[in-house]
């Protein structure tokens, strides 16, 4: 009934029609179908979709004079608001006409011709979404009130807390509040529900980056029982798997990891052929479907791993302990195990369940040293040394075969936040990779491979990992951008992946390295999680899956999950594969939600460290490169990967104007150019901690 009403008056612009009206058009004649009717438009009406004026008519909102949007509240207390679904302009609100509406509520507004008659503007008439039911702050104590000084820098209005609302907290901690009265006459009443701690507490921003982002560091009780019920592995557990315990198995992972997931052994079967075995810890054995662990790792959908700990998707005692293939010991796994030519053919695979016992937790670190004639480590681990060659020889090949086959390589940096014992960042500096790290990706990466391919030919219901090809007008930007600075691409709308991988060779080592690499980065689609196989772009995969952290991503648990349901138990039936059509467009969007929401994080919390690192550099200058060029002025990213922007106000040697096509600001009468990839020098002005903001200014 509601949309058979929606695109009635949808289709009627002029016209505005009563219930009644409406209820002989519908036949709503009898009092049932007349409530339904009076039901949908309620509904409707609430969601703003139809419009009820003061005689009781009902319109299409695009029929009105009114619109739904979000708030950009800005910090005079104006706001801009950027409309549903519609191109143009967003819309000028006066701080008068804002009401009880917040920064990025969702608002039903009236549209008004300025009295100045410059444009229109909005007058809030009701708000339909609140973005903020909860808000994070500091408690300071203003004569007799306790208020709350909020971390959110678009909230204008005084934060009082409620009588009897403070809870224990004292001045200065930082709480988390849940809104009990929105804004009125510039009031915001709050009541505090949790203290989070003092705020020069070590790590207590951190904790108030997590909670502001509606993550919950800590498991419920009865997840934990339920994780404490595994132990140890029972005999029982052995039965039907393959015994690798005698097989050279290792681990390699970072310094400071806990939780080890994979481990591999190398090998050549003989002149023309490898053995690779890439064994993954078992979590499907201990998290079964509709557990209570598995309904919490659901919803937190990954791990998530932060400056000073880890959010971890499992509780300790399964992510590292029991499920970690720890050496010594013995671990359950899925394991799948490959016949590599010497030219990267893959001439047989399986893939089956195993008990494994690791030889060594190796390091990166450590792998890299032997690899480069290390000879202390080299004697130490002389029983491992030639896998270790073997690995990296094997991993060569297969890394040429991608390349041959178009897998673009992007060479990101990855920075390293140091913090002193306060929690305070000291240092930022870049990750280093080297070839061990790159080994274990091409191990991963062809893991994944095989066991997508394996399933997807069984047309079987899965989880895959897609990436689609770049818009058309992104890629448009690129080629523009490119041919500018003298590099030229074959191919428009669709460029294959080796003319995207040959641009990447051309401008190596070249001054516009940088901002091609940073522009091509930038057209590429986000890699997400899908029901339907359409390949990985990017890697130049027809068939891509997650299968080798189970441990830390939930979509790779699902795929172990299926393997066993399929493969293990040879469960085929038409019950199962129903139930996995139903299930997996589901897990895969909350898969996929919950990765983005954790980037987020991540990068929210990153920023914020390097604000705090940079803020005792006022007025130092450094050397960088322009990462971003737009219409408000440009970003300067430094080496170690701190980026701040340059304001278009802060360039005022002349009037800059923004080339969208080009993504370069042309200053009007001296010609000075701006563009990605150049060079400049820049003096810090000033930092935003908390929201992340580095100011610089171009000298």
């Amino acid at each position: 009934m509601k949309e058979r009403i929606e695109n009635f008056l949808l289709s009627e612009s002029e016209k505005k029609f009563t219930a009644e009206a409406l209820s002989d058009i519908f036949e709503a004649k009898d009092s049932d179908s007349f409530k339904a009717l009076v039901k949908s438009l309620n509904a409707l009406t609430d969601e703003a979709k139809i419009i009820l004026d003061e005689k009781h008519r009902y319109q299409h909102i695009r029929h009105t004079t009114y619109r739904t949007g979000v708030l950009d509240v800005k910090d005079k207390g104006f706001a801009f608001l950027s409309l549903d679904d519609e191109d143009g302009d967003d819309l000028y609100i006066a701080p008068n006409k804002l009401k009880d509406a917040m920064h990025k509520d969702r608002v039903l507004v009236k549209v008004e011709k300025s009295k100045r008659g410059l444009r229109k503007e909005g007058d809030v008439k009701r708000v339909l979404e609140r973005h903020l039911s909860m808000l994070i702050g500091t408690v300071i104590k203003r004569g007799n009130r306790y208020e709350v000084i909020s971390d959110e820098q678009n909230i204008k209005h005084r934060i009082l807390i409620r009588k009897n609302g403070l809870n224990g907290a004292k001045e200065h901690d930082k709480v988390q509040a849940t809104i009990t009265r929105y804004a009125h006459r510039g009031i915001i009443e709050v009541e505090i529900v949790h203290i989070i701690g003092h705020m020069n507490q070590a790590g207590v921003d951190i904790l108030s980056k997590i909670l502001k982002h509606n993550v919950d560091p800590a498991f419920p009780k009865a997840v934990l029982n339920e994780a404490e019920q595994y132990q140890k592995i029972n005999p029982a557990d052995y039965q039907n798997r393959k015994d690798y315990r005698d097989h050279t198995i290792i681990t390699i992972d970072g310094e400071t990891a806990k939780d080890f997931d994979d481990a591999i052994e190398v090998y050549e079967i003989d002149e023309d052929t490898y053995y690779l075995g890439v064994h993954i810890a078992d979590v499907s054995h201990y998290v079964s479907e509709d557990s209570l662990l598995d309904k919490e790792a659901y919803k937190r959908g990954t791990s998530i791993y932060l400056v000073d700990r880890v959010i971890p998707m499992l509780p300790e005692n399964l992510s590292n302990n029991l499920c970690s293939l720890m050496p010594g010991v013995d671990r359950l796994a899925v394991s799948c195990e490959m016949h590599i030519t010497k030219n990267g053919t893959i001439k047989e695979h399986h893939i089956f369940p195993s008990v494994i016992r690791s030889k060594a937790r190796m390091t990166y670190t450590k792998v890299n040293k032997i690899l480069n004639n290390d000879e202390a480590l080299q004697k130490e681990y002389k029983s491992l040394k030639s896998m270790f060659f073997t690995m990296a020889d094997l991993a060569k090949i297969l890394r040429t075969k991608r390349t041959e086959k178009g897998s673009i390589h992007f060479e990101t940096d990855e920075p390293m936040i140091h913090l002193d014992k306060a929690g305070r960042a000291v240092d930022v500096s870049l990750v280093e990779r080297g070839e061990s790290e790159k080994i274990i990706e091409e191990f991963m990466l062809i893991a994944n491979q095989v066991v997508a391919e394996h399933v997807h030919w069984l047309s079987l219901p899965f989880i895959y990992r897609i990436h689609e090809q770049p818009k058309e007008e992104k890629l448009e930007k690129l080629l523009t951008m490119s041919q500018a600075l003298g590099f030229k691409v074959k191919g428009k709308s669709e460029i294959s992946h080796r003319e995207l991988q040959k641009l990447l060779q051309k401008v190596e080592d070249t001054a516009s390295e940088k901002g091609i690499n940073l522009m091509m980065l930038r057209s590429m689609q986000k890699a997400v999680y899908s029901e339907r196989n359409i390949g990985h772009f990017g890697l130049a995969f027809d068939h891509y899956t997650h299968f080798t952290s189970p441990i830390r991503r939930y979509p790779d648990l699902i795929v172990h999950r299926l393997l066993r349901e399929y493969f293990f138990k040879q469960n085929q039936t038409e019950k199962i594969i129903k139930h996995y059509e139903t299930a997996m467009p589901l897990v895969a969007k909350q898969a996929s939600d919950k990765e983005r929401s954790a980037i987020a994080l991540e990068r929210d919390i990153l920023d914020m460290k390097k604000a705090e690192y940079m803020s005792q550099f006022i007025g130092q200058k450094f050397e960088g490169t322009i990462s971003s060029v737009t219409s408000f002025g440009v970003y300067v990213s430094l080496p170690n990967t701190i980026e701040g922007l340059v304001h278009i106000s802060e360039l005022d040697d002349d009037y800059y104007n923004f080339n969208e096509d080009l993504l370069i600001l042309v200053g009007e009468r001296k010609k000075r150019v701006y563009r990605i990839g150049e060079s400049v020098t820049v003096e810090v002005t000033g930092t935003n901690i908390f929201d992340g903001e580095i100011d610089f200014k171009i000298r």
